[in-house]
């Protein structure tokens, strides 16, 4: 099973079993619908996200190491998966086959420990891509919620779909506002007996299996345990693939590690996020191969196995079994249902992924973050998925790179250091004629600087070097350096030398004197010229500026 991801083992007895009971079943009833609406909406039928559910919710749960996550697909998984089957895969094997390449990226990044990182993804690019999954989800199904067929080509798709209807099916769009009305109305003290979105399903079903019969439903359902369903595919093809299974992989961590984050948070355990997007990995590539949707960490199955007392894997698991079950014996029970009732539950599914509490607070937040969370928006609503993440992430590390220069800048400073203060102790060295003369400069770089800060530092400091027969660098009080501030480093030393004025280093220690070492970034000074304190620093400027005759 999977890691603990606590400090301490868990005894698993009576009570711990039956919590898992209750929360796999739970989580079991409210997995149907969703799964079944996941897999219309994905293009790849209704089976498909039952596969997911299975294989994803299985693994996941055997390998991961979230304790109480329950996975499967989701809303941003289904998207992807459908952007991946109109627009980067000819067949359906390629479309599966590219699921199982990013279950493998998956498997990579949790091997190769990178999974603490994920979760750095701005808000702004998470809370963007969100909104815009959710605005995505509710206008495909707005075709199906008034009894029209699926659009193909996403949102813009369903856009030019929904102009071009000129008829309602009134019947379908009754069930799907009954539908949706029951997934909003429901009361909340009667959602741990009966989940609004089964209720949703089990009335709107109804409604179109006894009275309002002239509307499209989901149809046959396949029998049995799947085939494999995934292509070998070509060399070609797999280079081809790589871009979109890559944003498959990050776009399912994220979800997955995120959800995971939830659990904690109710939990108060902490889980293992390496550990989780191995089991992640897994899930997919089996998912992948027989057929399924890809599936992440699911917020809403999570949150209702917790609930319902779910606390180790065994819940989850549980619950794939379970789906299992109805797969192989009743699924002639599931091909009744109408179109609209699962159109009636993604809306909501869709309306609740917008991040209303940042959408809220759109006139508070930062210029530039508002812009990424727009850019990011419009992008995976517009254009693709795959162009939203990637150019999210660029600009967000553009506005993040303008924000850290200005605070790396305001760590900066370069003053005069005038003889009659610095060599106060020593008259010898102070001019009688020019009380203000410095012939000494310091620049002290406090903090961290990085490749935000590095190209204006030049332009800020260089000009003050000139100034000085004598510069001293005092890293005392720098604690990080990347290479690119490293280099401007070199730079501000050849500065000094193209003005003939003398460089000391001063205080250089920790990880700001490797870094300049291991890029022999003071190459050209020499050893001497590197101290201690600034005591240090003074003695060695008196001798540096009687050596050239320039004491007075």
């Amino acid at each position: 099973m999977s890691g603990v991801g606590t400090d301490s083992p868990h005894r698993y007895g009576p009570d711990t079993f039956r919590g898992d009971i209750f929360g796999g079943l739970t989580s079991a009833v409210v997995a149907l619908p969703v799964a079944l609406a996941f897999g219309i909406a994905s293009g790849l039928g209704a089976a498909a996200g039952m596969y997911g559910v299975i294989a994803v919710g299985f693994f996941a749960s055997l390998f991961g190491g979230t304790r109480s996550q329950i996975s499967g697909p989701t809303a941003p998984m289904t998207i992807a998966m459908s952007v991946i089957v109109t627009t980067h895969a000819s067949t359906l094997g390629e479309a599966f086959a590219i699921v199982v390449v990013a279950g493998l990226l998956q498997v990579a990044l949790g091997t190769l420990r990178v999974g603490r990182f994920v979760v750095y993804t701005p808000h702004v690019v998470v809370s963007g891509f969100m909104s815009g999954i959710g605005i995505i989800i509710m206008l495909i199904q707005s075709l199906p919620f008034i009894g029209a067929p699926s659009p193909s080509g996403g949102a813009r798709g369903a856009m030019q779909a929904l102009s071009a209807t000129d008829s309602v099916n009134l019947q379908a769009l009754a069930i799907g506002a009954v539908t949706l009305a029951v997934t909003v109305l429901w009361p909340r003290r009667l959602s741990k007996y009966a989940p609004p979105v089964l209720m949703a399903l089990v009335v709107g079903t109804l409604l179109g299996v006894l009275w309002l019969t002239d509307v499209p439903v989901i149809g046959a359902i396949p029998a049995g345990l799947p085939g494999v369903q995934v292509e070998l595919p070509s060399l070609g093809f797999l280079l081809g693939a790589t871009e979109p299974a890559l944003v498959l992989a990050l776009l399912g961590s994220v979800d997955s590690l995120l959800t995971s984050l939830v659990a904690d948070s109710l939990t108060g355990q902490r889980h293992n996020p390496n550990r989780e997007l191995v089991g992640q990995g897994i899930g997919n590539i089996v998912s992948g191969v027989f057929g399924g949707l890809p599936g992440a960490g699911a917020t809403m199955g999570t949150v209702t196995n917790i609930r319902a007392g779910g606390s180790t894997p065994v819940s989850g698991a549980l619950r794939a079994i379970v789906v299992l079950g109805l797969l192989l014996g009743l699924g002639r029970f599931v091909e009744p249902i109408p179109h609209a009732v699962l159109a009636g539950i993604l809306v909501k599914v869709g309306w609740d992924i917008i991040d209303w509490p940042m959408l809220t607070r759109i006139h508070r937040i930062q210029r530039s973050h508002l812009v990424v969370m727009l850019i990011t928006l419009g992008l995976t609503v517009f254009v693709d998925l795959v162009t939203a993440v990637a150019i999210g992430l660029i600009v967000a590390g553009m506005a993040h790179a303008q924000e850290m220069e200005v605070l790396e800048l305001d760590s900066v400073v370069s003053v005069p250091l005038l003889d009659r203060a610095f060599f106060a102790e020593h008259p010898e060295m102070i001019s009688h004629e020019d009380e203000y003369l410095a012939r000494s400069g310091l620049v002290r770089l406090r903090g961290s600087f990085t490749v935000a800060s590095a190209h204006k530092l030049v332009g800020v400091i260089g000009s003050d070097i000139a100034q000085h027969e004598i510069v001293i660098f005092d890293f005392a009080e720098a604690v990080f350096l990347d290479d690119s501030a490293a280099m401007l480093v070199a730079q501000l030393i050849a500065v000094a030398e193209r003005n003939d004025t003398e460089v000391i280093v001063m205080g250089l220690q920790g990880r700001v004197a490797t870094m300049l070492d291991s890029l022999d970034i003071l190459r050209r000074v020499p050893d001497d010229h590197i101290v201690a304190t600034l005591d240090e620093a003074r003695d060695l400027a008196i001798v540096l500026l009687e050596r050239e005759g320039k004491g007075d």
